[in-house]
């Protein structure tokens, strides 16, 4: 008999679990559901919270509860979704008229307002990072009657549309009688609403019948979304390979963030499983804690980087070299903010050089915590190797490996780490990503410079001029080493054979899907 491993009792588990929801309503539904999708994510979400998290699986789950004013549609250009259309905006660039889509519904049956707008995005601007730095560009946020919405900036604020549209750390419109900290309802006015959490074993959303879509053809993630299916049951799956097992064995209608080795194996069970490439996903990168700890000091982040080859790691974390590209530019070439600004700073690996310079730096010989997830199979793997190349160098690294759920939590605490793992999609916009770019989040990087060169970026509203400020703030990121971008990849997930209307996204997403009889 086969022995009952961790990751196989973890799939037996899951498989039950999965047999007994489609069989046996959760909670309080007296009948089994005409249709419902598991969805195997990464972990469990630390929160449910749109505003309290940046963190992906957060976006992901919740983003089909919550709608924002504005959202990016297939080409990442910005487009009405809650907003009636684009807004109109004064000649000075300061005043945005918002107006409201009527007849929008929120879950607790009553139709969405503009005092609703305000109190949601009040809340953001006082909780979320990305908000914070809204915040200080608003100079006035008001209601215009039922169905219209005044924000007046205080100077040119170029990000301010991506900003709303950003489905990770949302600006989520919500009903403002739910408008609380801690979030003890989740009133949207999403496709589908919140049902039921069980810890460990899923998130459970049900189809909203009173959802009023848009007219406009569906694109990205803009245009008419519809709940073909009726429930949407969110399962954490930490163990990549547990992920894997479920795909092939046909449990899981979606399996996320795969490992890449596994590619050949779902090519050859397509009566299970259909592999999915999600081409340009992201960049993975390195936070660096610039306020407490070891690396603090800027002259010894400086010296870090120069031990480190992204080249190897990236290699470490994907393997097959259709799934990465080695490069330190954080924009694609052909793109409008492409710069080679400070890149030669990138991919050094150098550990003479840098057990020099970290030893000019005052270095000696204090641990370096790495902390990291196996939730995200390449994180970890690129860790590991990290973790040598600064040995080499002479650093000493104490590798802490922890839940994703774990690592969001002790990144808010500067006590905790000195580097942690991440990744991020890709945006047309440079504010968007990642959240270090703005204030207050982990990695707390604030510096004169910083501030000078993105009030610069963010008043300027000419595009070509726009780039070559990015370029500027692209080359202070190598001189500061606030984060580190390892490079660019694209993304392995699974999807069963009679998914229907699936496209690959940064976030995924279930609406218009349905179920192939």
């Amino acid at each position: 008999m086969r022995p009952l491993t961790p990751s196989r009792r973890r799939l037996l588990t899951l498989t039950a679990l999965a047999s007994s929801l489609i069989w046996t309503a959760p909670g309080a539904l007296a009948q089994a559901p005409k249709s419902a999708l598991n969805l195997a994510m990464v972990g469990e979400p630390q929160t449910l919270d749109p505003m309290a998290s940046t963190a992906d699986l957060v976006g992901t789950i919740m983003q089909h509860v919550y709608e924002p004013l504005y959202t990016f549609d297939a080409k990442w250009a910005i487009a009405p979704l809650l907003a009636e259309g684009m807004p109109v905006i004064s000649k000075d660039g300061l005043r945005y008229t918002i107006a409201l889509r009527k007849g929008v519904m929120l879950h607790s049956g009553r139709e969405l307002h503009a005092d609703d707008v305000v109190a949601s995005l009040k809340r953001w601007m006082e909780m979320a990072p990305r908000g914070k730095a809204v915040a200080a560009e608003v100079a006035s946020l008001t209601a215009k009657g039922t169905h219209g919405v005044e924000i007046v900036l205080k100077q040119p604020y170029a990000p301010l549309l991506p900003q709303l549209a950003l489905p990770s750390g949302m600006a989520a419109i919500m009903a403002r009688e739910a408008v609380a900290q801690p979030l003890t309802q989740f009133i949207g006015t999403g496709p589908y609403r919140f049902k039921e959490r069980r810890p460990d074993q899923y998130v459970l959303l049900t189809r909203f019948e009173q959802y009023a879509p848009r007219k406009e053809a569906a694109s990205g993630y803009a245009g008419r979304r519809e709940a073909l299916v009726e429930e949407l049951r969110f399962m954490p799956v930490p163990n990549a390979n547990t992920r894997v097992e479920g795909a092939l064995a046909g449990q899981f209608h979606y399996a996320d963030l795969l490992p890449i080795e596994a590619l050949p194996r779902l090519e050859k069970a397509t009566a299970k499983t259909v592999p999915v490439m999600t081409q340009a996903f992201g960049f993975p990168y390195l936070v660096l804690n610039t306020k407490e700890g070891v690396l603090a000091s800027t002259p010894l982040r400086r010296a870090l980087q120069m031990a480190i080859g992204e080249g190897e790691m990236l290699a470490a974390g994907f393997g097959d070299t259709r799934f990465f590209s080695v490069e330190g530019n954080h924009f694609p070439k052909g793109t409008p903010f492409y710069s080679d600004a400070g890149t030669a700073a990138y991919n050094q690996r150098n550990a003479v050089q840098a057990k020099t310079a970290a030893e000019k730096a005052g270095y000696k010989g204090e641990a370096v915590r790495v902390l990291t997830s196996r939730q995200y199979d390449f994180h970890y793997n690129m860790a590991l190797l990290m973790a040598e190349q600064l040995k080499r160098a002479g650093f000493k690294v104490d590798l802490n490996v922890v839940d994703w759920a774990t690592l969001v939590q002790r990144r808010n605490d500067a006590k905790l780490w000195d580097i942690y793992i991440t990744h991020s999609p890709q945006f047309p916009e440079p504010m968007l990503s990642p959240p270090q770019l703005g204030e207050g989040a982990p990695g707390w990087w604030s510096t004169p410079a910083k501030q000078a060169a993105l009030a610069a970026l963010n008043a300027e509203t000419n595009a070509a001029k726009r780039a070559t400020l990015w370029g500027k703030v692209q080359a202070l990121v190598y001189d500061e080493v606030p984060y580190i971008v390892v490079g660019k990849f694209s993304s392995l997930s699974a999807r069963a054979p009679g998914l229907d209307g699936y496209q690959p996204a940064t976030w995924p997403f279930f609406w218009n899907v349905k179920l192939k009889p």
